[in-house]
């Protein structure tokens, strides 16, 4: 039996969303279940804000080297294989995160799991792109996009219970068990049929020679600083918002963190409808305008989100919101898949996505930093004016072709 007809069997689209999905929910339950236990770190290890929040920042930039270093490695060595080998690094790492006794090891920690998780989204992404066909590719993509929020609504409903109970040690322990199922469903699973097919027939490429592939013409060029600024935005955007917004309900509201929880779950509801909605309206329509209204969306209900006072509108405001905010995340990988060929898909998949991650790793820090200064409705009403760049990049920057069935990539 070849290599091919192997990996045809085994690569099915089934296993492929299956082993996306449970990569991402795993990234999305890390990084929530860190964002309600900032403050038990911050007391039992003596932090201050700002140390507290360069810890999501330094996980952020860790995924961003990850990203890096496995996206060329998947494009050369296989999509399940370095995802596998992602979700090892990540496991460990985060089970230290349990055993740190100050600030710096429990950042060295944070980082070096963070460079585990920024392989998931682009190689999980990649895989979808060479195993789903490309009319259905943005619903499956945005299924991908869906995993982060299963595991952000898992974590948003038993955080607040077992952080009590087991403390911040405890809950990084937790934090190893959707990483372990993640690993069984990959176990055993071969390359999809794309994959080992240009593996065939292209020449082996470099990490430099892949990387040329992202800027190879003007064209090409201006869709990846396009994509880029879209990525970076949506980072920055979430995770100012996702990170800060528990602490902010609870000083300013008196919200308890089962509360906080509560206020969570909904607006990731809000979140997982959009991107599903989004999937759906760009297999159906040009992916370009989902993306515009998306994004004056997003502009409107920010504005009106920071002027809210009343708890009960908040708490159902937020799902509104977080549809235009988060819903986003729906088209990215599909729009990275279109524009760029197999043999640079997870490499471009994963700089690009995880750049914009890394700017993005700065929302928490700056939105923290301006609500210091002057106020929180200050810091989330200035938020909105970034994602008028989105609206820029996407009518002057994106590629307008999509559903590239053959993924030579080309752009028009």
């Amino acid at each position: 039996m070849s290599i091919s007809t192997q990996a045809k069997q085994s690569a099915t689209p089934a296993k492929a969303m299956l082993a996306a999905v449970s990569g991402y929910a795993m990234d999305g339950f890390d990084l929530l279940i860190l964002g309600f236990m900032l403050p038990a770190i911050s007391a039992s290890l003596i932090l201050s804000p700002s140390q507290a929040g360069s810890l999501v920042t330094w996980t952020l930039i860790g995924a961003v080297l990850g990203g890096i270093i496995f996206g060329h490695l998947s494009d050369r060595l296989g999509r399940i294989r370095v995802l596998t080998f992602t979700i090892l690094m990540f496991s460990l790492f985060t089970g230290l995160c349990a055993l740190a006794q100050g600030y710096w090891d429990l950042l060295i920690y944070r980082t070096l799991a963070g460079v585990g998780l920024g392989g998931e989204f682009g190689i999980g992404m990649a895989l979808i792109a060479e195993a789903w066909p490309a009319h259905k590719r943005n619903r499956a993509s945005a299924w991908v996009g869906i995993g982060w929020q299963l595991g952000v609504l898992l974590a948003a409903f038993i955080t607040p219970f077992l952080l009590n109970i087991i403390g911040w040690r405890g809950m990084f322990l937790v934090g190893l068990l959707p990483a372990l199922l993640s690993f069984m469903i990959r176990r055993g699973m071969g390359e999809p049929e794309a994959f080992t097919r240009q593996q065939k027939t292209t020449p082996e490429l470099s990490f430099r020679a892949r990387l040329k592939l992202l800027f190879k013409d003007a064209q090409t060029s201006k869709a990846s600083l396009g994509i880029l600024i879209l990525c970076s935005v949506q980072n920055f955007g979430y995770y100012g918002l996702m990170i800060w917004m528990p602490s902010y309900l609870s000083a300013n509201f008196g919200f308890s963190l089962t509360k906080s929880g509560l206020w969570t779950a909904v607006t990731v509801v809000g979140m997982t409808f959009g991107i599903w909605l989004f999937g759906v309206l760009a297999d159906r329509f040009a992916r370009w305008k989902i993306f515009l209204i998306y994004q004056f969306g997003a502009v409107i209900m920010v504005v009106i989100y920071a002027q809210l006072r009343d708890p009960m509108v908040m708490l159902f405001t937020g799902a509104l919101m977080g549809m235009f905010v988060n819903g986003m995340i729906g088209g990215y990988g599909a729009l990275i898949s279109d524009t760029y060929p197999v043999q640079a898909r997870a490499t471009a998949q994963n700089v690009l996505f995880n750049l914009g991650r890394g700017v993005g790793g700065f929302g928490p820090l700056v939105i923290g930093l301006l609500a210091s200064q002057w106020s929180f409705v200050a810091a989330i009403t200035l938020l909105a004016l970034i994602y008028l760049l989105d609206i820029i990049a996407t009518l002057f920057l994106l590629p307008r072709r999509q559903g590239n069935e053959d993924a030579l990539g080309a752009i028009g």
